[in-house]
């Protein structure tokens, strides 16, 4: 009997020690806590892809989100023709350097950085799928508040029954998907990615739920997701 108990004792030790807590807000976002960031500088995309227009048609995709978050953010429109006056259309040199400039002319306490390192359209399999990388860091400090990776597949194939009836009824449906998702707008998969990544993002303090459930499970850094 006692062989048998010191078994189980140590089969529940070693289950414990297996076992990983789950990170809170707070704890994976903690210079978010300590910061507060109130305002947000939107940084031109960083593009790593072969679609050129990615750049440009992501930008314009992410102001309404962060604002929705509850921070104040800066107008695109405005910010962008201030980075091409100031040679600063091109993100990269700023993604690990000094923000201070940011901060002294703008005010702005943070500045959003984005990576796009996949955006790719398959028309007959009926996906579009973009791959983004965000990081906040702040114009203070230097330090990333937060970072999240977004590996995000937009499903818009259609099934019209067709196929039940030979392969015209499956051609048919391949090409309804074509057509389907030719005709979706280059941006949709950018939002998509963009509402799921900044999911886990602490509000600002213009939102409701502002300094409140920091103890609630965070995400994983890496979310990869299909949605409709």
């Amino acid at each position: 009997m006692k062989k048998y108990l010191f078994i189980l004792m140590a089969v529940a030790t070693l289950c414990s020690c297996g076992s990983t807590s789950q990170m809170t807000l707070d704890t994976q976002y903690p210079k978010m806590y300590e910061e507060k960031p109130t305002s947000i500088v939107i940084m031109p995309p960083i593009n790593q892809t072969n679609f050129v227009e990615a750049k440009d048609y992501f930008y314009t995709t992410l102001h309404a989100p962060l604002c929705e978050k509850g921070y104040y953010v800066y107008s695109p429109m405005l910010t962008m023709e201030m980075f091409q006056h100031e040679s600063a259309y091109d993100a990269e040199p700023f993604l690990e350097g000094s923000l201070s400039q940011f901060r002294d002319v703008l005010g702005a306490d943070a500045a959003m950085f984005t990576i796009i390192k996949t955006w790719s359209r398959n028309n007959i399999g009926g996906t579009i799928t973009a791959n983004v990388e965000y990081r906040l860091r702040s114009t203070k400090t230097g330090e990333t508040l937060y970072q999240r990776e977004g590996h995000i597949t937009v499903d818009k194939s259609v099934y019209t029954g067709s196929s039940s009836k030979g392969l015209l009824g499956a051609l048919l449906d391949v090409a309804a998907t074509a057509v389907s998702t030719a005709a979706t707008d280059k941006v949709v998969a950018g939002r998509k990615c963009t509402a799921i990544v900044l999911q886990d993002m602490p509000e600002g303090p213009y939102g409701t739920l502002y300094d409140k459930y920091q103890k609630r499970a965070a995400g994983a850094p890496i979310v990869k997701k299909t949605v409709q």
